[in-house]
């Protein structure tokens, strides 16, 4: 191949992005993909019937649509075909015993419903809320740009002078505080705690972890503001919209170019190696979005790596496993009521301790007996996804060991790890839970597509274990910590080589944020 000013290495959307923002700049780009289509954890396909359009791994966008990569992107990835539906409340929760709570994109509207629950949670959702407000600068700052660098420290200035030291002291003890003393404190009612209890699950934590009740705080903040979208005719046209931008930059988008060696030459980065021997040049930068000991331990030759920076990367933990489940209905969900039927994601949940023993269970590797349940409804937004009269549903478990020790409940043998087998059984239970808070729904099931998180490694090697966030998101390996300790923001012991992906500073999530923020080196 001719060579390419610039190389990213995985098309997911921190690829995607860079890719986007580096064409942005004139610079030519490849983009170099190791499966068949591009997109990362951004796939759809009908894996349940014809006419059934699945999200297959990630299905919702708030981050991305709040992002700065988005307000740079946006209005090219609409002419190239981008539309958002966002119309559905964004959460919700039902409980075992029939009691149920939705959020709406209204402050006033959840006031009234916190308190119907108990008088004076609706104040303490406001207070909470208003918090994140009135520190948003500061907190989006360190949520969304590099730590080490001189702006960082003069956004920690400036809040310094504002708050005064003992009130930015308070900030960041408040940001410790875990979701179960948050919840507990300021709410009386089971349905509000056991609403914002779950959502510490999607940012990788359980709800005793440090930080988990700040996380919690700005979830709850961004799906008031920004709702719950999905993309118009399901994920895979954002990705074709990036596509289209990419070559009318000038760039490429490569599938079936699995990167085995990037190449370094006197130091720098000067392009990749891929598996079938092809060589692709580089004459200005690489951005590798893949894991640390993807990029330190397999990608990059023995004698270019320090030796901490290999031992960091050796040591990166990952966090709990993931599976989907994806369900194709004769007929929508009868929920017990109609502003459930019309939230996009509704936990199935009785709150801190059900999620909290779940938690345990998986971290000592034993399959929940009673997991949380994420229920998914991207038609609640956009209709065309199915034939009419008919539902789908996108189930996600979260609470899941990557390496099986045992069964809580005692009933499956796992002694062979998440083969086909166990991976149904368990789904079986999961549709068992389902169907008791939802009399009736395992009538309506034309079709099951269960995906354990081996299918999702086998899906996407960032994945490692199933761990959907690649990379454990505890409190030290974040923030200034991630990816490693003994390496700064994007940055490489290589020059013109490029960290990016989940497991890199902010962490997962489809905001694209370390891609935006790489692409701004050059």
């Amino acid at each position: 191949m001719e060579p390419f000013d610039c190389l990213v290495v995985g098309s997911g959307v921190n690829g995607l992005v860079c890719a986007a923002m580096l064409g942005k700049k004139g610079y030519r780009v490849g983009l170099l993909e190791r499966n068949d289509v591009p997109g990362g954890c951004i796939r759809t396909g009908e894996i349940t019937l014809p006419g059934f359009i699945h999200d297959v791994l990630s299905g919702f966008h708030p981050l991305f649509v709040t992002s700065p990569a988005y307000a740079a992107l946006g209005e090219d990835l609409r002419a190239r075909g981008l539309a958002y539906e966002n119309r559905a409340f964004p959460t919700g929760v039902l409980m075992s015993d029939g009691r149920w709570l939705v959020m709406e994109m209204d402050r006033a509207a959840n006031v009234r419903r916190f308190d119907a629950c108990a008088a004076g949670d609706g104040a303490a959702l406001a207070a909470a809320l208003d918090g994140v407000a009135a520190q948003a600068p500061l907190t989006f700052a360190l949520l969304g740009r590099d730590l080490w660098t001189a702006s960082t420290a003069g956004t920690l200035a400036k809040a310094g002078l504002k708050l005064g030291p003992a009130g930015l002291a308070q900030y960041f003890g408040d940001a410790l505080v875990t979701a179960r003393d948050w919840l507990e404190s300021d709410f009386a009612s089971d349905e509000a705690r056991a609403l914002l209890a779950p959502w510490v699950l999607h940012t990788g934590l359980g709800p005793d972890q440090a930080a988990s009740g700040f996380m919690a705080k700005v979830i709850a903040f961004s799906l008031e503001a920004a709702g719950m979208p999905v993309v118009a005719g399901g994920g895979f046209r954002l990705v074709e919209a990036f596509t289209r931008l990419i070559q009318d930059q000038g760039g490429q988008v490569i599938c079936n170019a699995d990167v085995a060696r990037v190449q370094v030459k006197s130091g720098r980065a000067a392009g990749v190696i891929l598996a079938d021997g092809r060589e692709v040049a580089a004459t200005k930068a690489v951005f590798c979005s893949v894991t640390p000991q993807a990029l330190y331990t397999k990608l990059l030759p023995p004698a270019a790596v320090p030796q901490p920076v290999r031992r960091g990367a050796e040591r990166f933990r990952f966090g709990r496993a993931d599976m989907q489940i994806h369900l194709a209905l004769d007929r929508p969900v009868a929920w017990p009521a109609d502003d459930l039927a019309r939230t996009a994601m509704v936990h199935l949940s009785d709150g801190i301790d059900q999620v909290a023993n779940a938690v345990t269970a998986a971290n000592a590797g034993l399959l929940p007996a009673e997991p949380t349940i994420v229920v998914g409804q991207p038609t609640t937004q956009d209709p065309s996804r199915v034939p009419p009269g008919k539902g789908l549903l996108w189930l996600q478990l979260q609470e899941l060991p990557r390496q099986l020790r045992g069964d809580a409940a005692g009933a499956i043998d796992v002694r062979g790890g998440w083969t086909p087998e166990v991976a149904e059984r368990y789904a079986d239970r999961v549709l068992a839970r389902l169907e008791r808070f939802l009399p009736g729904l395992g009538g309506t099931v034309l079709k099951r597509t269960v995906l354990s998180p081996a299918d999702l490694e086998a899906l996407n090697v960032n994945l490692v274990g199933g761990d959907p966030y690649a990379g454990d998101c505890a409190l030290d390996q974040s923030f200034l910590w991630r990816p490693l300790k003994q390496t700064k923001n994007h940055r490489t012991p290589i020059a013109n080589l490029f960290h990016i992906g989940a497991s890199t500073h902010p962490g997962p999530g489809l905001a694209g944020a370390s891609g935006f923020i790489a692409a701004g080196y050059l």
